[in-house]
């Protein structure tokens, strides 16, 4: 949602290859866009490819999400990628998570930190098993947590994120994860040198 013009922002991303804006109360179509925010092509791209160059359309569109200074932040899950958007689709940045990963690819869901300026964005990896948090601004990794497992803190399949209002992280999983999970804010502890070298091999 973007509350300051009301209208919602929809992740068309199984059958479609867009973000699409509609007035929330009407439902009254406002604009679409698609990868890099150009004209959605439907066709089918075939499987994704590591190491080949990116495709300029999106794949799966996973998630769509505003900013409080109104950028939109999309999941384009299989093509394993961030992209970032002004609210009318003219295209700002990208980053890529685990190129390397098939199948169902590592980018399903996004949530922005509580903090007056949502410094940080949190990323669910689904395949990979993984909470990544990233500096919003620059999508730069700073940290990761999980693993893949049933214990609490590891993840099946984790699918969905959000943040409540103290800054709590609830996380659901989906295939035979079925479950919720809420991980206790306790404020951003200093940034290393190493956790800015995480990396996680895809799967």
């Amino acid at each position: 949602m973007d509350p300051s013009t009301n209208e919602a922002y929809i992740a068309d991303g199984y059958g479609n290859r867009r973000v699409i804006v509609f007035d929330a109360d009407t439902g009254t179509y406002k604009r679409h866009w698609g990868a890099y925010g150009e004209k959605p092509d439907d066709t089918d791209l075939g499987p994704y490819i590591p190491g080949a160059p990116p495709v300029r359309q999106f794949r799966t569109v996973h998630c769509a999400n505003v900013s409080k200074d109104r950028l939109v932040y999309v999941c384009d899950r299989v093509n394993n990628r961030i992209q970032v958007f002004r609210t009318d689709g003219t295209f700002v940045q990208e980053a890529t998570f685990e190129p390397a990963t098939l199948r169902s690819g590592s980018v399903w869901d996004l949530a922005f930190s509580r903090d007056p300026d949502e410094t940080y964005l949190y990323l669910a990896d689904g395949l990979n098993e993984r909470i990544r948090i990233l500096d919003r601004r620059t999508l730069k990794v700073l940290t990761a947590f999980g693993g893949g497992g049933r214990q609490p803190g590891q993840f099946f399949g984790v699918h969905n994120l959000a943040v409540d209002s103290k800054g709590n992280l609830f996380t659901t999983e989906t295939y035979t994860g079925a479950r919720v999970q809420r991980f206790v804010y306790k404020g951003a502890a200093p940034v290393t040198a190493a956790d800015q070298g995480v990396a996680w091999p895809g799967r």
